[in-house]
């Protein structure tokens, strides 16, 4: 009875002083494709935890990300966008001395000032070769997972220019090395879950779970990696690496689904709010020795086509007064630290030079769209631009066009050879498409028996038939390309000669931004950073 008592004050309480903060977890999938969700109409992987929180939340239909990690993970976590920290060329790779600039405030510092308590969960990939990078010195509390952008799932090691490799996993600032043989999904799952179980609920949870998943390992070893008990859930996919990508992508959704219970069982998921993002489009067709697909989205990770910065998203919470809906309004990775600030109960208003903008009472309401243009990217290193003004997007330079392709998922087992003919014919020949079709039928039928929820149906992308022109008629190094996106998703036909003024209206836009862009961070490989130098371990090597 007396503990009935307290908490019947407590939601006295509450109601007499407004409701308390919600618990926030951010979770973040590492090169996810487009088409490697079900509820994208993936018919070879179910994903029924990832589809519940999707159908039952709000889908983002018209949601961009950047097109590599590190971008990304800056914009998420600043609001700002990666020409504005120097974070906009490549990733950080091994011994290169450089990071998110320490005069950035990132999420968990601004959550600090809410009250919140942080934990981070995964991959850091934002900076490591001085301690005060790390994520324990920018504001979480804790921090369980890696530091720099890819490694092996079962023995933590991470390689670097082939002739560096060392253990990357850590608790805090502290090396581990006993956890070698057990499996990052699962390691991190377990982790984020323990974080939940030991929470104290009179204050609000800010879980940051950036997973390792789907990201290829080392591409010296072995790049996709699942246990068995996984790989055994798709014997209709012949295609051995799409099978074992298949079987990471289960292990992911396995994990989101046992993190929400959590949050269940201790009765905190009704007044949560949960974020699912990919951090940019899946390297399909063999690019970084993996197996994802954005079909029929055009390129790939690392790219500025739709494949590469149109991101797998959606937000769930019971406290979203509208839900159950596919948001067709544009929405950018800048927008989660004001929209999850104003959330808090924060005033994003106060918060100053983001790029972002508060974007919870249009998902709440399904309202009106508050940004109307979004930045892909300015690098001027590699000399390539992108950019999104209303229905309108204009590529220049060299935004990928080495991979610009449109990529089926891999099926037979010698896809991973024949998938790289520019045309595809092989895909079209009657006795493959015998042996997809039945395939994808295996895999339609297990994907509708974990669906939960129909009322939406598959949020699919409808391009038509492509043009045969369409892999010639936009040559963007040699002169823009313009995209009606609404109309044409999938970029197969450049309209730039036919409307000339938008093209230069977009020229415009695209410099003034160049006008705001601070040069890239990026720094040399430094050799003191080599792990050889530190017992074999990848660690701060610059006091």
């Amino acid at each position: 009875m007396a503990s009935f008592n307290v908490l019947l004050l407590t939601l006295i309480l509450a109601s007499l002083v407004g409701a308390a903060p919600p618990h926030i977890v951010l979770i973040v999938a590492d090169d996810l494709g487009w088409n490697d969700v079900s509820f994208h109409g993936s018919m070879q992987i179910p994903t029924p935890n990832i589809d519940q929180l999707a159908y039952s939340g709000i889908i983002l239909n018209n949601y961009y990300v950047s097109p590599i990690c590190t971008p990304t993970r800056s914009a998420l976590l600043t609001g700002r966008h990666p020409i504005h920290t120097g974070m906009q060329h490549s990733v950080i790779a091994g011994d290169q001395p450089y990071g998110l600039p320490l005069t950035e405030t990132i999420m968990p510092q601004f959550f600090q000032q809410l009250g919140y308590r942080r934990h981070a969960v995964g991959k850091w990939h934002l900076g490591f070769f001085a301690v005060e990078y790390l994520p324990t010195f920018r504001g979480f509390e804790s921090h369980f997972g890696y530091w720099l952008g890819c490694e092996d799932y079962f023995d933590h090691t991470s390689e670097c220019n082939l002739d560096q490799w060392g253990l990357d996993f850590h608790r805090d600032v502290h090396q581990l090395d006993n956890y070698t043989g057990l499996y990052s999904t699962e390691l991190f799952t377990a982790e984020a879950v323990s974080i939940v179980q030991k929470h104290n609920q009179s204050e609000p949870l800010f879980l940051y779970l950036p997973y390792q998943a789907v990201h290829s390992g080392n591409l010296d070893a072995f790049p996709l990696q699942a246990p068995s008990k996984y790989v055994d859930r798709f014997p209709h996919i012949e295609n051995k690496k799409r099978r074992v990508y298949a079987a990471m992508v289960s292990a992911l959704d396995d994990g989101v689904g046992q993190v929400v219970q959590a949050l269940r069982e201790r009765g905190m998921l009704e007044n949560s709010i949960i974020v699912f993002t990919t951090d940019n489009g899946g390297p399909a067709n063999g690019f970084d020795g993996n197996a994802a697909s954005n079909y029929p989205l055009r390129g790939l990770k690392a790219t500025l086509w739709e494949g590469g910065v149109r991101g797998v998203g959606f937000i769930n919470s019971p406290l979203l007064q509208k839900t159950g809906y596919i948001s067709e309004q544009m929405m950018h990775v800048t927008d989660w630290l004001p929209t999850l600030f104003h959330a808090a109960g924060g005033n994003s208003s106060k918060l100053k030079h983001l790029d972002g903008v508060d974007s919870w009472e249009m998902l709440s309401t399904n309202g009106n769209a508050v940004r109307s243009e979004m930045l892909h990217n300015i690098d001027p290193i590699r000399k390539q631009g992108g950019l999104r003004v209303g229905d309108y997007k204009l590529l220049t330079g060299e935004v990928g066009v080495s991979w610009d392709g449109w990529y089926p998922p891999w099926q037979l087992t010698h896809d991973d050879v024949f998938m790289h003919v520019d045309n595809f014919t092989q895909f079209q020949d009657p006795k493959r498409i015998h042996h997809r079709d039945a395939a994808e039928k295996h895999g339609q039928d297990v994907a509708l028996k974990y669906r939960r929820s129909e009322s939406l149906g598959y949020v699919r992308v409808n391009c038509g038939p492509r043009p045969a022109n369409a892999s010639t008629n936009c040559q963007p190094k040699q002169s823009p390309c313009l995209f009606h996106i609404p109309s044409d998703p999938c970029e197969y036909n450049n309209i730039a000669d036919d409307h000339q003024d938008i093209v230069i209206k977009l020229l415009t836009r695209l410099q003034e931004y160049s006008y705001t862009m601070v040069p890239p961070g990026n720094k040399p490989f430094d050799q003191n950073g080599n792990p050889k130098l530190h017992d074999g371990a990848w660690v701060p090597w610059i006091p």
